[in-house]
């Protein structure tokens, strides 16, 4: 219960934080995008896949070389179950960027215990005025990962090679 509490204040604040940040970036940009993930080990359960496609929905608010970006991820039977991830990151630079996050994964409606950490390289270019694409590269990680009583603990880094389009307003 004070896990969950403290979950509601974090994710209150940061969307009242984003609120003065939407007002206060020269760019917003939104849109969707695509992954494909794979796990740096392999882990020797049956409802686990190694390997998959995610899906997001991406905002991001820019000042010239710095600023905030926000996904939501969603990740079909990523731990046997369908797997959202909320992400925060840190964007630094502009059409070539460096991105360290912060970010929590809920399976199955329970949100994990420990965040993970994502370190982002990306190339954000403008295909058309107001259209950008975003190609990017992802380490994810966390301490440890249990997925399960019965499986117990395991190693869940993972390497993320994405694209997304966002609209520029």
């Amino acid at each position: 219960m004070k896990r969950t509490a403290w979950w509601m204040a974090a994710v209150a604040g940061l969307l009242l934080g984003t609120a003065g940040a939407v007002n206060a970036a020269d760019e917003v940009q939104v849109g969707v995008g695509a992954n494909y993930w794979v796990m740096l080990d392999d882990i020797d359960v049956d409802e686990v896949d190694e390997e998959g496609f995610g899906y997001l929905v991406t905002l991001q608010l820019r000042n010239n070389m710095v600023g905030l970006g926000f996904d939501v991820e969603m990740m079909p039977e990523r731990f046997g179950e369908d797997a959202y991830a909320g992400q925060a990151y840190i964007i630094l630079g502009e059409g070539l960027y460096v991105a360290p996050g912060i970010g929590i994964n809920n399976v199955d409606g329970d949100f994990a215990e420990e965040p993970f950490y994502n370190l982002r390289v990306g190339l954000n270019v403008e295909v058309v005025s107001g259209l950008y694409l975003d190609i990017n590269a992802n380490y994810r990680f966390n301490e440890i990962t249990e997925i399960d009583e019965q499986v117990g603990e395991i190693d869940t880094d993972t390497i993320f090679l994405g694209a997304a389009l966002r609209l520029q307003f």
